[in-house]
Formats: structure tokens, C-alpha cells, sequence
């Protein structure tokens, strides 16, 4: 039977067999002291409030926090958003569901655009940049990771294949945009757009949910891409017999731990050269652009003119294509 996706769920609809990813759960007590679980169920279409009244330890403890479960129970609305209050719960076996059900991917060709982002690299003429670029894309493993990893967990490109998606649209915009302001490097942002996000291929998780890595918990991926960076330019040092330029590395490593743009966005420092700049609002263009799309595409309800509040865009997202372009 095919599955039943988040955003196609209406208030008042019976659900008797579905399967959903638990993304997390609590387990509550209520004013009057009984138990509730409250749990955030998901596909690749959205994400869900999930509930059980009357819970006990035993049935929260069934609940594999990361896994799959069947459910039944009704779907009602609360405060303007749908929930889901859970009558039961049942183990879902292996081949009882469709795995690609679950984990949002990009709609793009993942191999052409892994394609033109080695093209787009291979222009950068600066020869230790293109040296250290060159050990980023020869690290088989690494890139095998970049081409898959989402770029976020919830935020913008948060589908398999978003960090590459979200990457090689900032080096077409970076090709267009950069050599209107001549005194900037190109070669530089180019590395930089390309290197700025990269720890995400260890920092996010994506087999069964999309989450974060041990590691990504521990460092993030700011300080993950700064370390990258600084042992790829040791390998260019040995591979060539030549040191690798100490200031461009700087650079380099600058902006990475800049391109957020602000302190509380978690930027370590704040853009002080040119091409960091450009590349933290070259980034910022793309991100708000992808959230604003994906808020639209997602609304479950097709009738209204707007979303729902979006907390992180701080605003609704009008809908209506009055140009006519998004179908194209």
C-alpha cells in the first residue's frame, strides 16, 4: 500500500495503518499527573505532532527514537497546525515500508551538478588554490559524502543531495556575480563557496533520518572545514615540496569560520575581507531563497494564499506565482 505523506494529512482523517520515522520524543506528565508521549513523527514530505494520552513507560520505551513504527490513530487540529493522536503502535518490519519515503532528496541530477562543480574548479587559475581544491576532489570517500549530505538538518537544502545542490549553485552565482567587482579574486570565493560548507559531510547524518554526526555534535561544521582546509594544505606541502602560502591558508580558514556573518548565527569571526563578504551574503541569497521555495512546495494547504508562520524566515510566505515563473 502506498504510503500516506505528512503534507497530504487533513484534521478529522482516520489513520488505521501508516508508517512514520520518530524523529524524537518526550515523555510528559499532564496538569493532572497521567503520562503523555509527545513525539515529532516524519516522511520527506514534512514533519508531524504526534501524541498518546494515558502512556506508560513501557509504551514509550517501545518507540525506537531514529526508527520506524506503524501507527493508527486520528489526525485533528490544534492551534491553527495538525497533530496526530496516537491509538496504537506496532514494530515495522524490514520491507514493510519504502525507505526513500522517509529521506527527502534533491530533484536535481546529482551527477551533472557533481559534474559542473569539478568544471567550475577547474578554472580556478591561482596555482596552490587550485592545488588544494585539487586534494579536496581527489579525496574519494569525502566526496563520495559531499555529493549525498543534506546541507542542513531543517533549515535550507535539508534533503540528500542539498550540500551539493546548495554548492554549485553558489559557484554559478559566484561565476556570474563575482566579476562585476573586479578587485575581488574570483579564484578565491570560488574556493571559498566551494570549502565553506564542506564539514557538513561529516557534521550530518543521513541513513534512516537526517541528524547530526557525533562528531558534527562535538566541533560543528565550521571548525570541521577550518581543520580540513589546514591538513589538505600539509598534504599540497608534501605532495609538491613546495610550502603551502601560511597567509592564504589564514584566508582561507577566515572564511570558513566567517561565511554565518554574525555572532549569533555561530560565526567564530565576522567577514574582514572582501571575498568573505561576498561569500557569507552569496550563501545567505541562496539559503533564503531555498527556505522561501520549500515553505511554499510544503504548505499541506493548497488553498490558502499563505504558510503558515515560519519562525527562522520571521514572517509568512505569500504564495501565489503572479509572474508565472516557478512551473518552469
Amino acid at each position: 500500500m502506498a504510503h500516506r505523506f505528512v503534507k497530504e494529512l487533513r484534521p478529522g482523517e482516520r489513520i488505521e495503518d501508516e508508517v512514520f520515522l520518530i524523529r524524537s520524543k518526550d515523555l510528559r506528565t499532564t496538569t493532572q499527573g497521567s503520562l503523555y508521549i509527545h513525539a515529532i513523527l516524519v516522511d520527506r514530505s514534512g514533519q508531524l505532532v504526534a501524541r498518546q494520552w494515558q502512556a506508560t513507560e513501557a509504551m514509550f520505551e517501545q518507540m525506537p527514537e531514529g526508527g520506524f513504527l506503524h501507527f493508527k490513530g486520528r489526525v485533528e487540529n490544534y492551534k491553527g497546525n495538525l497533530q496526530f493522536i496516537i491509538d496504537g503502535m506496532q514494530p515495522a518490519q524490514p520491507g514493510s515500508f519504502d525507505i526513500v519515503d522517509f529521506l527527502p532528496t534533491t530533484k536535481q541530477d546529482i551527477d551533472k551538478m557533481w559534474k559542473r562543480v569539478v568544471d567550475i574548479l577547474g578554472g580556478i587559475k591561482n596555482p596552490d588554490l587550485a592545488a588544494l581544491v585539487k586534494e579536496f576532489l581527489t579525496d574519494e570517500e569525502l566526496m563520495a559524502r559531499f555529493r549525498r549530505a543534506p546541507a542542513a538538518v531543517a533549515m535550507h537544502h535539508a534533503y540528500i543531495g542539498g550540500l551539493l545542490e546548495h554548492t554549485a549553485k553558489l559557484l554559478e552565482v559566484g561565476l556570474t556575480a563575482i566579476p562585476l567587482y573586479p578587485e575581488l579574486s574570483l579564484d578565491l570565493v570560488l574556493a571559498g563557496l566551494f570549502l565553506h560548507d564542506i564539514g557538513k559531510a561529516a557534521e550530518l547524518t543521513y541513513d534512516t533520518m537526517i541528524g547530526y554526526s557525533d562528531e558534527g555534535q562535538l566541533l560543528g561544521h565550521i571548525t570541521q572545514a577550518a581543520l580540513w582546509i589546514e591538513t589538505k594544505a600539509e598534504a599540497v606541502s608534501k605532495r609538491t615540496g613546495k610550502v603551502f602560502p601560511r597567509e592564504l591558508l589564514w584566508v582561507l580558514q577566515h572564511i570558513v569560520l566567517s561565511h554565518h556573518g554574525e555572532y549569533q548565527f555561530g560565526s567564530p569571526k565576522l567577514p574582514a575581507i572582501p571575498e568573505a563578504a561576498a561569500i557569507h551574503f552569496l550563501d545567505n541569497l541562496d539559503a533564503k531563497v531555498n527556505m522561501h521555495l520549500a515553505e511554499i512546495e510544503n504548505d499541506p494547504d493548497p488553498a490558502s494564499h499563505w504558510t503558515k508562520y515560519n519562525r527562522a524566515l520571521e514572517t509568512k510566505i505569500y504564495k501565489p506565482d503572479v509572474m508565472g515563473t516557478r512551473g518552469g
